[in-house]
């Protein structure tokens, strides 16, 4: 699945911009005009404008857990609502969210609702935040709706740190093993070398291998440089391809470090989505489109699309669930349980509590596979370079012993 950035005019006529994932451009176009968008422009987004965010948004699941929660404090206090926006929009720090608060508080004093005037701004504001807000305007709770998008935003963000820590942490020593070989290559050997330059003492071939990775990077470190930096947008342009999207998905679905962790990871922000909009009165159907969107793996994403289909057909949940094989059985088994008692919601709920403290302790038992990986990786690249410099010295002792 790859990502398009759009233009579009909205049903008020005002032009649009923003992101969306497909899996064609001609896909992009349908989903869009799904949407009640016509669309005028659709191009794939590639590295650079991904990089760049054109038409997205900076603003994070905290700071709109943030905005849910205060918003909710001050219409409780009887605050007319663009009075309350006002409020908002001159606390906020984030510059993306405070001019589209203004935005929203203009539109609102022209007569639109809450949720359609969020829906002029969806760069910003979710999906599912607008859907949300929709549906508590409908039945007059739109604290509560609020509020679970507040308990929501946090839960995801927290959801997205705790992926984020497993994933930065072996970047980012893999990226300190590099710099520490680099060092030694330029630095270190040498040093060493130097000592053995003028004794006539037949080098081993490791210690020969390593001199020339030290004398090539003395030499071309602007290539290697170079090198490094073609690979990284390689690899980035790659993944944003769909087979790359696809590679990577299956990849971190099946990898024996990885695939307990994404599973629970998809396991827990699908419970928990689907609880927030059921409880709000949207309908599986919608709840399930919405749901898509905020699978992060390709194959979850389309999983979910799939049980979207298929629930339109009238077909229980459970069904594709069970048939698309990614998900836990504890995952359809409570689902089927919901279906049958008619009680979804608390199924779900109490799903989605489950798995985010599994989440948890996927994340520690990811970190803790990892970290012996680590060390052997790092302790494999420093040893070679030790070695390299120790053999040298062996064959001069050994060469002193036969005088």
């Amino acid at each position: 699945m790859a990502s398009f950035q759009y233009e579009a005019i909205d049903k008020f006529g005002k032009t649009k911009k923003g992101a969306i994932d497909a899996a064609s451009m001609d896909r992009a176009s349908t989903m869009l005009k799904a949407e009640g968008l016509i669309p005028t422009k659709v191009t794939e987004a590639n590295i650079f404008t991904q990089d760049l965010n054109l038409g997205g948004s900076k603003v994070k699941n905290k700071e709109l857990a943030i905005f849910c929660r205060q918003f909710v404090s001050i219409i409780n206090a009887g605050v007319p609502i663009i009075d309350a926006m006002g409020m908002m929009e001159e606390q906020t720090e984030n510059k993306n969210l405070k001019k589209a608060l203004g935005e929203v508080k203009t539109n609102i004093a022209k007569g639109e609702t809450l949720a359609n005037a969020m829906r002029m701004r969806t760069d910003v504001f979710p999906t599912m935040m607008i859907n949300m807000v929709d549906a508590g305007e409908a039945s007059g709770s739109i604290d509560v709706s609020l509020e679970r998008m507040a308990t929501q935003f946090e839960k995801d963000a927290k959801l997205t740190g705790q992926i984020k820590k497993a994933m930065i942490y072996p970047c980012v020593v893999l990226v300190v093993a590099v710099a520490v070989c680099i060092v030694l290559l330029i630095f270190v050997v040498p040093t060493f070398m130097s000592m053995f330059k003028d004794m006539d003492i037949d080098m081993p071939k490791i210690t020969l291998f390593v001199v020339g990775a030290s004398d090539w990077l003395k030499a071309y470190w602007y290539l290697a440089l170079a090198i490094i930096v073609a690979v990284v947008i390689g690899i980035k342009v790659f993944l944003a391809s769909q087979t790359g999207t696809i590679l990577w998905a299956n990849f971190m679905v099946k990898a024996p470090a990885f695939g307990n962790f994404t599973v629970k990871t998809s396991a827990s922000r699908l419970a928990r989505t689907l609880s927030t909009l059921t409880a709000s009165g949207i309908s599986m159907i919608d709840a399930l489109d919405i749901t898509a969107k905020t699978m992060t793996n390709y194959l979850y994403k389309m999983a979910v699309i799939e049980c979207r289909d298929e629930v339109k057909k009238g077909v229980p949940l459970s069904e594709p669930l069970k048939r698309s094989g990614l998900f836990p059985p504890m995952v359809i088994h409570m689902t089927k349980i919901g279906e049958e008692t008619g009680d979804m919601e608390s199924m779900l709920t109490k799903m989605a509590d489950y798995y985010d403290d599994e989440v948890e302790a996927a994340t520690q038992g990811l970190l803790t596979a990892l970290e012996p990986m680590i060390i052997l990786l790092m302790a494999g690249i420093c040893g070679v370079v030790i070695g390299a410099v120790i053999a040298p010295m062996g064959a001069m002792y050994s060469g002193l012993d036969n005088l």
